[in-house]
């Protein structure tokens, strides 16, 4: 494609918005029948500003914009013929222009044109520009008022809505007094009904030096006494190690604590009687069941 000069390129601009007077559209339809470039550059500006103008929408004017219009048409004067100015006389030598000025004289001709064609082409794209933006601004606060085909489709947005966590119910709670028979409290064992978890509080007893105290679990369920390890010299002490055992043996068995070496037994066998013992009460029953509701006949 050839170079055009920027007076060309305003030219086609211009053309493609219909803003050229008849003598200067029938100046570029001559180039383009003669030049394809030309022609090609013409349809350029025409797809670039027809998408300009598709995207802005159109807007019907009023009905009594029209009567207006044709009122005004109505009342209109015929205009006179045009009548051409006579040729002046030709310049006597006095008056002939310099040829540098006359020059000078058609630079700014071309410049002033150019000009005046490149203000009419940034007019209507920043009138586009203005016309988007008003359409977007309208479309984001005032979608109603929009023509249907270019009004912005309404979004469903979707929201997950979470319930809270039910409530854990409370599970049964089990407790059992470990003392001398007829004597005063030595440790409290509580067992937690869900997790099978114990804790063994200290209340009145006190270690020999060199032996400590060793908790066991006895059923006639089991072949021998189950160590749950030595009670440890805090005021409480919690294991988990029930979890291994079923609900029933927990339930029914009796706890017992002996004296043993320090650090427990070695073997996993009591090695001296038991001086505490006791078995599990329901202190805290589970929470019960919500009765289902039957529908209403």
């Amino acid at each position: 494609m050839m170079a055009y000069s920027e007076d060309h390129i305003a030219l086609a601009a211009e053309y493609a918005l219909g803003t050229l007077d008849a003598d200067e559209r029938a100046q570029v339809e001559t180039m383009m029948s003669v030049d394809k470039d030309f022609t090609a550059m013409v349809q350029a500006w025409e797809h670039k500003l027809g998408v300009l103008n598709q995207m802005v929408g159109s807007v019907e004017p009023r009905p009594e914009v029209w009567d207006r219009i044709r009122t005004a048409v109505e009342l209109s004067q015929p205009q006179a013929s045009l009548v051409l100015p006579e040729a002046p006389p030709p310049p006597v030598a006095s008056e002939v222009v310099e040829p540098a000025a006359a020059v000078a004289s058609s630079n700014v001709l071309r410049l002033s044109t150019q000009a005046r064609r490149w203000r009419n082409v940034a007019t209507f794209m920043t009138a586009i520009a203005a016309a988007l933006v008003a359409m977007i601004a309208v479309g984001i606060y005032q979608p109603d008022l929009l023509p249907d085909r270019i009004r912005p489709k309404p979004r469903t947005q979707v929201v997950e809505v979470k319930a809270p966590p039910a409530a854990t119910p409370p599970s049964a709670q089990y407790v059992a007094v470990l003392q001398k028979e007829g004597g005063s409290p030595a440790f409290i064992l509580t067992v937690d009904g869900a997790t099978r978890n114990f804790t063994v509080r200290k209340v009145g007893a006190s270690a020999e030096p060199g032996k400590s105290f060793e908790l066991w679990l006895i059923s006639d369920k089991l072949q021998r006494p189950r160590s749950l390890g030595v009670i440890g010299g805090g005021d409480f002490t919690t294991r988990p190690v029930l979890a291994a055992y079923d609900a029933n043996v927990i339930n029914a068995a009796t706890y017992a604590v002996t004296i043993e070496q320090a650090g427990g037994s070695p073997d996993g066998n009591p090695h001296s009687a038991p001086v505490f013992a006791g078995k599990l009460i329901e202190t805290v029953p589970p929470a019960a069941a919500a009765p289902s509701s039957s529908p209403a006949r």
